[in-house]
């Protein structure tokens, strides 16, 4: 039996990048020093999307898309402290135009985890003047671009960020030290709480939300698993959230992976080894209604170099968003991750989230069939599904 569920007016359709990981050629930063160390793959051309953004704003355009999520490379904009480089902000200034004027609506993120060599050196988001730091940074970009987006994120995955980088060490600056975790986490809740005043002042037409990555905590009725899930969900988010929440226009969810607590579920996995659990989406969803705030769902994608499960993935998790939608969850938009392979972080290239496939000898860049799939949803707007994956 088929269904067909329709997505509210005005609904943003589209897919995500993520400057270091397509730009390509970007040396100037933390993670381009830890390939360096040979702590990381070494990233090269990547996409060559810096050159290339017409090619890929055309290609999201034919897909039907009308909006686009990117970020601008901090090093870039500020390759030495204190100097800015106008040539790049006027690069980007280009990349927004040139989603407009495709339908594409902007929405630019200001800080997606690579830092400036000169900043890491100093110590980062460890160091007791970093939000000041930071927010310089944000506030430059904001005085020549604000006018240009609607929709800014100004941190991309915080938890993530002090997860990996301090407590698991496999991102810059490759640490295990639950105190420096602390104190960065601190240091990013006022980051973006003193960035979120200071832009609304240069700019108050503009929304400024997070994008936080969002495990599905589940259990089964053990009282022991149930309090590690709700302890778990907690301190990987939404303490986080809860300390910047007045200070978010919108909030930003990234949702891939379930964790479970004794649940017992079989599920489907992806090339990465993730399990795929599109209820995880609903049930994140309808824990952020209580914040009264418009949801865009950010990231939410699939490591499938076959393209034999991604179709049914999208389609599985946006049918439990549109569960979410008719329980009163005020979700304006949802963005695939990614519209191009890329250099995943510390996985480098081996594994494949694009809709679009990358040849990276060549730059050649292939559509693959689920790419036709979604365009049929973000055409019409609307969810046409035969059987649910729950």
């Amino acid at each position: 039996m088929s269904e067909e569920l329709k997505f509210p007016d005005n609904f943003y359709w589209g897919t995500g990048t993520a400057a270091f990981q397509v730009e390509g050629n970007t040396e100037n930063n933390d993670w381009a020093e830890g390939a360096k160390l040979g702590k990381l793959p070494v990233i090269g051309r990547a996409c060559d999307s810096y050159n290339r953004y017409n090619e890929d704003f055309d290609i999201a355009k034919s897909l039907g898309q009308n909006a686009h999520r990117f970020s601008i490379e901090w090093s870039r904009i500020e390759p030495e402290e204190g100097k800015f480089n106008d040539e790049e902000i006027e690069h980007y200034r280009k990349v927004i135009r040139a989603l407009k004027e495709r339908g594409l609506e902007p929405f630019v993120t200001l800080w997606h985890f690579t830092l400036p060599t000169w900043f890491y050196k100093m110590g980062g988001f460890e160091n007791p003047k970093s939000p000041k730091i930071f927010a310089r940074y944000c506030e430059h970009v904001l005085e020549r671009l604000g006018d240009e987006a609607k929709f800014w994120v100004t941190i991309n995955e915080p938890m993530v960020y002090v997860g990996f980088g301090y407590g698991s060490g496999l991102f810059p600056p490759f640490k295990k030290n639950v105190f420096a975790l602390l104190r960065v986490m601190s240091n990013l809740v006022t980051s973006h709480n003193i960035i979120y005043g200071n832009l609304k002042k240069l700019n108050k037409n503009i929304e400024i939300g997070i994008a936080f990555s969002m495990v599905d905590y589940i259990s089964n009725r053990n009282p022991i698993n149930v309090l590690k899930a709700k302890i778990s969900e907690y301190f990987g988010n939404l303490r986080f959230l809860n300390k910047t929440i007045k200070s978010l226009d919108f909030i930003g969810l990234n949702y891939y992976i379930p964790k479970q607590f004794g649940s017992g579920l079989k599920l489907e996995r992806s090339d990465m080894d993730w399990e795929i659990y599109p209820k995880g989406i609903c049930d994140l969803l309808l824990g952020l209604k209580k914040y009264t705030k418009p949801v865009f769902v950010t990231e939410n994608g699939i490591a499938d170099a076959g393209d034999e499960k991604r179709t049914k993935f999208i389609k599985d998790h946006l049918y439990w968003v549109a569960q979410a939608i008719n329980k009163g969850v005020d979700v304006r938009g949802y963005l695939y991750w990614s519209l191009l392979d890329n250099y995943e972080l510390h996985r480098g290239y081996k594994y494949r989230f694009g809709l679009v496939e990358m040849n990276y000898e060549t730059m050649e860049r292939h559509i693959r069939p689920s790419a036709y799939e979604y365009k049929q949803i973000c055409e019409t707007n609307s969810l046409k599904i035969d059987n649910i994956n729950i």
